[in-house]
């Protein structure tokens, strides 16, 4: 098994960036955590400043990174680096595209510089609105090269692209992760996704907004799943691409509905018009991930959304400023 001693993540400040950043300090990794705050949440890039080993850079990762930064090399990079919430990408157009294509170049020549193994974050949106049910890794996908949500698919396709451009062509270490729905504490509460949505309306007694009918499904996994999925990879030689997410699946109004009731809400679900291109079905196969890397998600849906909710009804007053 492969040790992380000396790491990168891009997007280190943000959801998913953050927690992975802590669990490899807690496994006695020194981290360099780069982010340019586009999409964190605020303080976000203060929370493991006194934490041993933790460093973190304010900076694009679509430009290069100045060479003091990278002494003494990395064994494993992490990138992230992107807008994910369709609320920030629509408004991020041009950064999302630029994240994909360009930071991913940066994160890979640095990788190969280094020697290291590269992880790529990519994401179930390279499936599209999908005409497979469950995803396995194989589907090629049904996406709108031109819609509206085209600026975060097509920036994570060419992303994966790119990796096994270097991997087939430079021998550069990688492994691609499609990552599905996350969620859990310290996501933006006006991020825009569907689980802290939910939470801050429940939590303020305001409309649930559903979309649609309701019955498109989500795969919801929880965070600290989600990291570990990362983190088997990056200690695995699987190059991917491998599907990091809940098999189980959940409509939307069922999750509004459990929200609303950890929540101890009387919010009433109102149902609002459909996004574009929103996908109707969205369920992982974890098959690849179960055989090489033995990994599946642990934390069931109430236990992981009770979570969620108790860490957004502490931080009830700054939601309040949102």
């Amino acid at each position: 098994m492969r040790e992380l001693k000396r790491v990168l993540v891009t997007g280190g400040a943000g959801f998913v960036g953050l927690t992975l950043c802590e669990r490899l300090l807690a496994e006695g990794a020194h981290v360099l955590s780069v982010d340019d705050l586009s999409t964190s949440a605020p303080g976000a890039e203060s929370t493991l400043t006194r934490r041993p080993g933790y460093r973190f850079v304010h900076h694009d990762i679509s430009t290069p990174l100045h060479p003091s930064w990278l002494a003494g090399g990395f064994d494993t990079v992490f990138h992230l680096a992107s807008p994910a919430s369709p609320v920030d990408y629509l408004r991020l157009p041009i950064h999302t595209l630029r994240a994909g294509a360009f930071g991913t170049a940066t994160a890979l020549d640095i990788a190969e510089r280094c020697g290291a193994r590269l992880v790529l974050t990519s994401t179930s949106e390279v499936y599209g609105d999908p005409a497979e049910h469950p995803q396995n890794e194989m589907y090629w996908g049904n996406v709108n090269p031109i819609g509206v949500r085209s600026v975060y698919d097509e920036a994570k396709r060419f992303a994966e692209a790119l990796t096994f451009a270097y991997r087939r062509a430079r021998s550069t270490d990688t492994g691609v992760a499609r990552i599905f729905n996350t969620y859990g504490p310290r996501m933006r509460p006006d991020d825009g996704r569907m689980v802290p949505t939910f939470c801050r309306q429940a939590l303020r007694g305001e409309p649930i907004t559903v979309t649609g009918d309701g019955l498109q499904t989500r795969s919801l996994c929880y965070v600290d799943d989600t990291v570990a999925g990362l983190i088997a990879l990056a200690r695995s030689d699987y190059p991917g691409p491998v599907n990091i997410g809940n098999p189980d699946e959940l409509t939307v109004l069922a999750t509004a509905e459990l929200i609303r009731e950890l929540a101890g809400s009387r919010s009433p679900i109102e149902h609002v018009a459909e996004s574009p291109d929103d996908p109707q079905r969205r369920c992982p196969e974890i098959t690849v991930a179960a055989e090489h890397l033995g990994w599946r998600p642990r934390v069931p849906y109430r236990e992981g959304l009770a979570q969620t909710v108790s860490w957004f009804r502490a931080h009830i007053g700054a939601m309040r400023a949102v």
